[in-house]
């Protein structure tokens, strides 16, 4: 594989690549490229030892145009200032896709919780917490859970939030548990928005998902609900992944029943109904009839989509795809449907969490999923609709021509003053 591509000038790139098909001044969209701010600060906590380790952490706030700024927060080793940057601008274009009244932003902790225990990762994160204090609020920035963070660590935002602001405010951050004001289908929000992106685009293109071969890389949260859920419309799930390596059968696999296995043992691998076991790339290589790339961001560049043999690709990664990766899948006339769409289903549900929390009216998860399959086919009908009335070259330039729009169109209507 090339040199990763650095995903904040991936973002631009798909941006400049969109704008080609908006009407605006060159001035005005270049402000959509670039951050209105970013936090950068450095977290000094004790350990379980007693020792203090000092930890590198970032929010950074895309563009509040069209709400209050919205987007996870992932511990990772791999976090960066550019990769808080993109993920915070892919977060503003995602929300305007589906519609829902937030901008973007997004943070991150240089760490692998991994190496920690419970308590120091609490710790961690109610100092990460305070640092963010004056930043967040149900009326101007709204975190949520992302990479290697749920429930767990959503609560203790929310607490570290009320206890130093002597307040009530379960609208601060989204992702809770129910008991803390979470919203019953928040969990499988976001493999289900890319299920339902998948059914969408199979009808869209006149062929059928039921027995349809299937490839899913990761098999964390978004993954493995998307296995299971495309599972139950009768696809056919040959091959899925996670850090420790691939796994394939040919007549397909009971998506619950891996997820069991690497639950027991803590990696897909080794699992005793494989054919054989793979690696990541070579997962992403197989001829398949649907590709769902559901890990981190960069799976597939240039070089390595050359070898791409799926017919469909459906982001449930945030930025599974390099820009030259979209060039040669293009050529290729694979067609790829992007994660502004395909994962939206996370933001949105967090969007009726956000709703419910500030009602103090809860819904039941059957009320979740039909307003989210809503949004999603809605939005789904309406990229669709830009990509062939624009001539758009592929469907996540589109996608971006809808998103620029509305961003665009809020901005002028709010009008610009000193």
């Amino acid at each position: 594989m090339s040199e990763q591509a650095n995903p904040f000038e991936s973002l631009q790139e798909q941006i400049d690549d969109a704008s080609a098909y908006v009407d605006a001044d060159a001035d005005v969209l270049a402000r959509l490229k670039h951050p209105e701010r970013v936090l950068e600060t450095n977290l000094s906590v004790e350990m379980d030892d007693g020792s203090v380790e000092v930890f590198e952490a970032y929010r950074s706030q895309f563009n509040g145009d069209r709400g209050p700024y919205k987007g996870g927060i992932r511990y990772h080793p791999g976090v960066t200032r550019d990769e808080v940057k993109a993920l915070s601008g892919w977060m503003v274009y995602k929300c305007a896709v589906v519609d829902i009244p937030y901008g973007g932003g997004k943070g991150g902790i240089v760490v692998d919780p991994d190496d920690y225990s419970e308590s120091e990762l609490e710790r961690l994160t109610r100092s990460f917490a305070e640092e963010l204090r004056p930043l967040i609020g149900e009326d101007r920035d709204i975190p949520a859970p992302d990479v290697n963070t749920g429930q767990r660590e959503m609560n203790w935002i929310k607490d570290t939030y009320e206890t130093l602001e002597n307040t009530t405010e379960p609208g601060v951050i989204t992702g809770k548990s129910p008991d803390s004001g979470g919203s019953a289908g928040r969990v499988a929000a976001t493999g289900r928005s890319t299920m339902l992106t998948a059914r969408e685009a199979f009808d869209y293109l006149d062929r059928d998902i039921a027995g349809a071969d299937v490839a899913v890389q990761g098999y964390g949260n978004a993954g493995w609900i998307a296995a299971k859920l495309i599972h139950e419309l009768d696809a056919n799930v040959v091959a899925v992944s996670d850090s420790s390596g691939a796994i394939y059968r040919e007549d397909g696999f009971n998506p619950v029943d891996v997820k069991h296995h690497k639950n027991e043992t803590g990696s897909v691998t080794g699992y005793h109904n494989a054919d054989q076991e793979l690696s990541n790339e070579d997962l992403l290589t197989l001829d398949v009839d649907l590709l769902v790339p559901a890990a981190l961001e960069n799976a597939i560049d240039g070089d390595l989509a050359e070898e791409v043999s799926a017919d469909v690709v459906v982001e449930a990664a945030n930025g599974p795809l390099t820009p030259d990766a979209d060039d040669v899948l293009a050529e290729s006339d694979v067609y790829v449907f992007p994660d502004i769409l395909a994962n939206a289903g996370g933001v949105t549900v967090s969007y009726f969490e956000w709703v419910q929390n500030r009602q103090r009216f809860y819904w039941t998860e059957d009320r979740v999923n039909e307003e989210l399959e809503r949004v999603i086919t809605d939005a789904f009908d309406n990229l669709v609709d830009t990509y062939e009335s624009t001539g758009a070259p592929n469907m996540r330039t589109a996608a971006y021509v809808v998103a620029i729009q509305r961003v665009l169109e809020a901005y002028e209507e709010g009008g610009n003053w000193p």
